[in-house]
């Protein structure tokens, strides 16, 4: 039954890797078609690179390490910033901002929970 699990969560990443490198190719497609390429654009490339690098890291490891969609999603909150028009709530600019200072500060706590420099002992971690 668990090898069962494992081919289908293994079908349905290299699934996602299919669509994101499909959905790169057309994105790059569209730059090429309109000769414009906007920050939005580039921002939205960085986000299937980030995308296949989960891929990627998931495949070697059988994990995925919470890091890269923490990265995926500033981006996105970046890229949603980007997009939105002039005439929008300047409120929402805030709420945007502060998520992801929010979720690049979860990102800086998980990274620094192993860290040598908080000389947190890893015996009592792996408890919780």
């Amino acid at each position: 039954m668990n090898s069962t699990i494992r081919n289908i969560q293994l079908v349905a990443v290299l699934f996602v890797l299919l669509s994101t490198v499909i959905a790169f190719f057309l994105e790059v497609r569209d730059m090429y078609i309109n000769r414009d390429i906007e920050l939005a654009d580039l921002l939205l490339m960085f986000i299937y690179i980030e995308v296949i690098g989960l891929v990627r890291s998931y495949w070697e490891t059988r994990s995925i390490r919470i890091s890269y969609p923490l990265v995926i999603a500033i981006t996105a909150l970046a890229r949603f910033i980007i997009l939105q028009d002039k005439e929008g709530d300047p409120a929402n600019l805030i709420y945007i901002s502060t998520a992801i200072l929010i979720v690049a500060i979860a990102t800086v706590i998980i990274r620094l929970r192993n860290s040598k420099y908080l000389k947190l002992d890893k015996s009592k971690s792996n408890e919780l």
